[in-house]
């Protein structure tokens, strides 16, 4: 790895930064120093005071005292356009982008000029592709999964040609290829008198990145180390305070009615809505009472589609009407039934974008929970709340998944990513399952929390639970489900037990490249 260039030059540096809230004090006397040309990392758990910090040097936030301190003169940074006028662009872990525009639209509201859409647009392409994020400028944005979301908040940031580029989780849901192109750049970007200021759960690419690390707890800085001399495991004891939980998994036990999928997928297809959407064609899957199916594969290979016709979101096109029922849920046909006729059958989601789709944003944690719950939990009453029994019911919630936050009436907004990933796994958890889709479950969460929900999920399986696990993490597949199969153009592979397959095949699989001669159109999924 390349060391940074040698200049003397502190490009940012914040003296004594505190921000309370009302019932939080998220900063308390922070001081950190970033020089130019320097890859510096971030760590903290889930609700440290990471992002606030950020949003602080990006002018998202006020400090509630103390100095902020740019190339050596003192700044007060009022707003992000300031902040973008001083050089310094920054990718959100929860993204700043308008729904109903297009790609290169939003890319054109955050950067100087005026530019010609269709130059922009070809700008971005060519950014796209030679960092391998690729993006079709014209898409809109409501249209786009997580993954290819992420990717246009990087390149609209690269395109600003910051002289300190801030990242929160940018690798969360990108490829291992993406990722090495990523670093490629950030290394060449360094090299050049960027400096960079990295937040990533993912403590390999600390080490492997960053030329410093400082670290948070608890809104307080607790130490600086130089990652390229630690491991993993020691950067998460300073992150964390202690050593990192270890997942108990044990071997599958099939429900009683295995014979019966609780899960069942046959011949599906679906005619993409949008011109930037993707085919699926004839998915066969099972997934059985006590096991855990992992679906690998790059986002926008039609995993979006896929969970939306799963969980209802989305109804089968009329012109593809099956000669069989498509999506079968505890052995009854669910093509045409709408959400809370699933939910009643006993199906559970957790979506891979919390806010929005996992929670309502200024709603309370407590509303939040009734919105799902209300039938199952009987949290209502001949129509009226029953607010006790909702209060006690988001309690335990917020006790037993270690939800950092004001309580329950906390706003499902006011909480960081992880510990509103924790709320929301904890919520459908609460109401017991027959069948759970999950996508990208841990995505932007810290080590403690991935390994707290991984081990949550798994008492789910041995309890009888179907599981139906969506995640582009490997590692997470590996660790925690019975067996794979990957998703790629619209096209489900065989599936496999995970003790049968290995890292390196999947990721060939997730480029499309498997033996259409032992995928038998899939026949050999709906065995299994």
């Amino acid at each position: 790895m390349e060391t940074p260039p040698p200049v003397n030059l502190t490009r940012l540096h914040l003296k004594k930064i505190t921000k309370h809230y009302p019932a939080v004090i998220a900063n308390e006397n922070i001081d950190l120093a970033v020089e130019a040309g320097e890859i510096h990392a971030i760590l903290g758990e889930n609700g440290a005071g990471k992002s606030t910090l950020m949003k602080i040097i990006y002018g998202v936030t006020k400090p509630t005292s103390g100095e902020i301190w740019w190339e050596n003169q003192s700044v007060t940074i009022k707003n992000p356009a300031f902040a973008r006028t001083l050089g310094i662009g920054m990718v959100f872990q929860h993204f700043s982008l308008f729904e109903t525009l297009t790609a290169v639209e939003n890319v054109a509201l955050s950067i100087k000029g005026d530019y010609n859409l269709k130059t922009l647009a070809h700008r971005i392409t060519e950014l796209g592709e030679k960092y391998n994020l690729p993006i079709t400028p014209a898409q809109p944005v409501h249209e786009l999964s997580v993954g290819e979301r992420q990717r246009l908040e990087i390149i609209r940031c690269l395109l600003q040609e910051p002289r300190l580029l801030i990242l929160d989780e940018p690798t969360s849901v990108l490829t291992v290829q993406a990722v090495e192109s990523l670093f490629v750049t950030l290394r060449q970007l360094a090299a050049e008198g960027c400096s960079i200021l990295y937040i990533s759960h993912k403590l390999d690419e600390i080490k492997n990145l960053c030329h410093k690390a400082t670290i948070l707890r608890a809104g307080r800085v607790t130490g600086q180390c130089d990652p390229q001399l630690e491991t993993p495991h020691s950067l998460a004891r300073m992150m964390i305070g202690r050593d990192l939980p270890v997942l108990h998994k044990k071997p599958a036990a099939l429900v009683a009615d295995a014979a019966i999928p609780r899960l069942k997928i046959t011949h599906l297809s679906q005619r993409r809505e949008n011109p930037f959407g993707t085919d699926l064609s004839d998915l066969n899957l099972a997934v059985a009472g006590g096991e855990i199916l992992g679906i690998a594969g790059i986002s926008g290979n039609g995993q979006q589609e896929f969970l939306q016709l799963i969980s209802a979101e989305l109804s089968l096109n009329p012109t593809l009407a099956q000669t069989k029922p498509a999506i079968a849920m505890m052995g009854q046909n669910v093509d045409n039934l709408g959400v809370t006729g699933r939910r009643q059958l006993g199906f559970g989601f957790i979506p891979e974008e919390r806010l929005g789709r996992g929670a309502v944003p200024g709603m309370s944690l407590q509303d939040n929970l009734l919105l799902t719950a209300a039938r199952e939990e009987k949290l209502l009453n001949h129509g009226f709340i029953r607010g006790k029994i909702l209060a006690a019911k988001t309690d335990r919630i917020i006790k037993e998944y270690n939800v950092k936050c004001g309580g329950g009436l906390a706003l499902a907004k006011s909480l960081s990513g992880g510990n509103l990933q924790k709320f929301i796994v904890g919520r459908e958890i609460l109401q017991k399952p027959k069948i759970l889709l999950v996508a990208q479950p841990t995505w932007g969460v810290d080590v403690g929390a991935a390994g707290f929900i991984r081990q949550a999920l798994l008492e789910l399986r041995d309890q009888g639970c179907a599981i139906l696990l969506i995640s582009e993490e490997l590692e997470e597949i590996f660790e925690i489900c019975d067996k794979i199969a990957v998703l790629a153009k619209g096209r489900l592979s065989p599936i496999k037990p995970i003790a049968d397959s290995s890292v390196a095949e999947i990721g060939l699989w997730m480029s499309g490249l498997w033996d259409k001669t032992d995928n038998r159109d899939n026949r050999d999924n709906r065995e299994n």
